[in-house]
């Protein structure tokens, strides 16, 4: 898709869910490409819910979708919550406008009714497949009297309406996939209503795409069958179709369509998790779409210039939930620690690591007298963000933060495997350099100023500051990996600090004497 091939105040994509779950992250992503198209091109992007499927639409499913694109930052120019020229935008507030050109083929003979019973179906299908050919529609009813026709409707007869299919080789140029070949012989006469009133999706769609001016349907390519059936549709109205791209498929890990099995997959549940909106859009666009040069982080800003369909692949985009964090804990760097407190404070809370006082303002370590407050829980925040790639991930990371009985092997306290009284002595200069200072007028680099000074001063730990630098971080996490001994003191304060030092020389006694 080149600018000069595009009116650019005319185009008109839209997105088109069904409400029969929660928002999918693929069709987040089909979204996506629709909102970055409109706004690259200066166009229209529409919200429409097809909900003509009565049984399994809801309105709860209806509102997630709306507030799950809305969460992510993708907004619409029409659509039922906005409205527009061209509504209702619910499918069906648009029954009389489906009736209206259901009526027009019926009239013309380019639909007709079918009374075939699932009985007579079946065997329709078994003796094609017994001739060794694809199962298709007999057109039984298709050459049935009008007499004959009245007198089953006039009788209530059970039916649905068909397409009669044009026996023919339909062609159309796939912005991704470039020209696409379709022999409509082989479909046979399709099911586009059962009643007047109750339009099938294969119908529907082309009616409102027209009526709604659509003039680009980006979608997954498990529409891709459905196009040339919509094209003879459109054809048969004396509708113009308009220009598709059909987007490659979401994959999972096994290269299979992505489903549940392979984890989360619906924008709600990655919400709850506590991924970000603009890491979760960053991820999505790079599922089958790349930039022009290596650069890997986009906001939806620098996404709407760069976006251009032609840089969509063709093959499947394989899901990596790795890349998703990595995505993630990218933008949870940049953010104010304050924002992160309330679902931090709900993650501690859910894992019973800290429990809410009566004041309403501090909390309690379970289990414990330790007393913390918000201030606490941001400097743990700050501490430990560099290593999140989600919120929910804070009360597992975090977790010595919270904890006064740290659990951990003594042997870990060693530093390549020195004497126990080396690490002993250790320990004893720690708890010397903390008791001297009050801390309240020390920030991280101050404090790691005077460890420096004093690695730098005192043989042998200038010659290797391990010995001093790893018992004493591991006193204070109980972690083989965690923030520097600095850093960590800083949040926990001078008397819990001196306190698992205590313990960890209490760890270690008896191995000595």
């Amino acid at each position: 898709m080149e600018d000069k091939e595009i009116n650019l105040k005319d185009i008109r994509v839209r997105m088109a869910p069904s409400p029969t779950g929660w928002l999918h992250i693929g069709t987040a992503r089909t979204a996506l490409f629709n909102y970055l198209t409109a706004k690259h091109y200066g166009g229209k992007f529409i919200l429409r819910i097809e909900d003509t499927d009565l049984e399994r639409s809801s309105k709860e499913y209806e509102e997630d979708i709306i507030k799950g694109l809305k969460w992510l930052g993708i907004t619409w120019d029409e659509g039922p919550d906005v409205g527009g020229d061209y509504g209702p935008y619910r499918q069906t507030e648009r029954t009389a406008l489906y009736r209206k050109y259901l009526q027009q083929l019926l009239d013309e003979d380019k639909a007709y009714y079918c009374f075939c019973t699932p009985d007579e179906l079946e065997a329709q299908k078994q003796e094609s497949l017994a001739r060794g050919e694809q199962p298709k529609y007999s057109g039984k009813c298709g050459r049935l009297d009008k007499e004959i026709v009245q007198k089953n409707l006039d009788e209530g007869k059970e039916s649905v309406i068909r397409f009669r299919m044009p026996q023919t080789i339909v062609k159309f140029k796939d912005l991704i996939r470039g020209e696409v070949k379709a022999d409509l012989n082989l479909v046979g006469d399709i099911i586009i209503a059962k009643n007047l009133d109750t339009p099938l999706y294969n119908f529907a769609v082309v009616v409102d795409d027209t009526l709604m001016k659509i003039t680009h349907v980006i979608r997954g390519e498990d529409h891709l069958s459905n196009t040339p059936k919509q094209m003879a549709i459109a054809a048969a109205l004396g509708f113009d179709s308009p220009v598709f791209a059909h987007l490659p498929l979401i994959l999972g890990p096994d290269r299979s369509k992505m489903s549940k099995r392979h984890g989360t997959v619906s924008i709600k549940d990655y919400q709850e998790e506590g991924y970000l909106p603009p890491a979760l859009v960053n991820f999505i666009a790079m599922l089958g779409w790349h930039p022009s040069d290596n650069r890997e982080l986009y906001d939806l800003e620098a996404l709407i210039k760069e976006f251009s369909i032609e840089r969509l692949q063709k093959s499947g985009a394989i899901f990596n939930v790795q890349k998703l964090d990595w995505f993630n804990l990218q933008y949870f760097k940049s953010l104010n620690p304050q924002t992160l407190i309330e679902p931090a404070v709900k993650s501690l809370v859910d894992n019973h690591l800290i429990e809410v006082n009566p004041d309403k303002v501090s909390y309690s370590i379970s289990g414990s007298q330790r007393v913390i407050d918000l201030n606490y829980i941001t400097g743990a925040i700050a501490l430990e963000r560099s290593r999140l790639a989600k919120i929910s991930d804070f009360s597992s990371i975090a977790e010595y933060l919270f904890k006064d009985d740290l659990n951990y092997s003594p042997e870990l306290l060693r530093w390549h495997n020195a004497p126990w009284q080396e690490v002993i002595l250790a320990l004893n200069y720690a708890v010397d350099i903390i008791s001297a200072l009050n801390l309240d007028t020390y920030d991280y680099t101050t404090l790691q100023k005077v460890f420096n000074d004093f690695v730098d001063s005192k043989a042998p730990y200038n010659q290797d500051k391990g010995l001093l630098f790893w018992p004493l971080r591991v006193a204070l996490s109980g972690k083989e990996s965690s923030p520097t001994p600095a850093e960590i003191i800083m949040v926990l304060g001078k008397t819990e600090s001196l306190k698992r030092l205590e313990s960890a020389r209490n760890l270690i006694l008896p191995l000595i004497i």
